[in-house]
């Protein structure tokens, strides 16, 4: 894709899934990737395989995010592109047993932990002249899932964040979207999820076919690309048409 060689990334939540598949991707493009993830031994190797650059952060933690962008700075010069990734999934339960807790706790690492991420990035995104930000949400969102209450509102909070990130930072030239995968199998999905459901799920889309992480990542490198950079607030769905939206 034009533009991405050469450019600096920073992918949350890349040391597995959909984010290791987005910072494989974005690598394969030229972009020079650096991993945020808690699991630090583990984002070692994807950095070693794509080579780039590893650190461990909890999103939700602002002086660690600080340190880690100081890292890519210090490695890289700047940033282009943040892909906000990291996150967790919730298990299907009846919506009166999740607590007040449960739900702060999807908050806190879904949604909060995107715009933490954001406001650690601003300085280098907004010095790049291609800066971009890609939040990975959820179709769930408009499909309101029963049983995953935490799960769908913090998702929801996602693409609320992204339209009004695209406001607040159109002004400095930095383009704000939101991918939204169908069901995938990661290493999070398949924790709650059996092949009987990937199957159903694939049978209610228009292109009968599976869903993979790289479908998503080509995506994300899309937007990322010099092709993307006037689609801004936008929410894309990717799943072969089981969503019309």
């Amino acid at each position: 894709m034009r533009g991405l060689d050469g450019r600096i990334a920073v992918v949350t939540g890349g040391a597995r899934g959909l984010g290791r598949a987005a910072a494989t991707r974005l690598a394969e493009e030229g972009a020079k990737v650096a991993i945020l993830d808690l699991r630090l031994d583990e984002a070692e190797v994807v950095a070693k395989e794509i080579g780039g650059s590893a650190f461990m952060v909890d999103t939700t933690d602002e002086g660690l995010l600080a340190e880690a962008f100081k890292g890519v700075e210090a490695t890289y010069g700047g940033l282009d592109i943040l892909v906000n990734n990291a996150g967790i999934i919730a298990p299907r339960r009846d919506w009166q047993d999740w607590t007040k807790g449960d739900l702060e706790r999807f908050a806190e690492i879904n949604y909060i932990g995107y715009f933490l991420a954001i406001k650690a990035a601003y300085p280098m995104l907004k010095a790049s002249e291609n800066g971009r930000v890609i939040n990975v949400a959820s179709r769930t969102f408009f499909m309101g899932n029963p049983g995953q209450t935490p799960y769908v509102s913090a998702k929801g909070a996602v693409l609320g964040l992204t339209w009004n990130m695209c406001k607040e930072l159109g002004g400095d030239g930095i383009a704000v979207n939101a991918v939204m995968p169908g069901q995938v199998a990661t290493e999070g999905t398949l924790e709650y999820n059996g092949e009987e459901m990937f199957e159903r799920t694939m049978q209610n889309q228009a292109i009968k076919k599976r869903v993979y992480p790289e479908h998503l990542a080509g995506l994300i490198a899309f937007l990322a690309s010099d092709d993307g950079a006037m689609i801004s607030g936008q929410s894309i769905v990717c799943d072969g048409g089981g969503l019309l939206h």
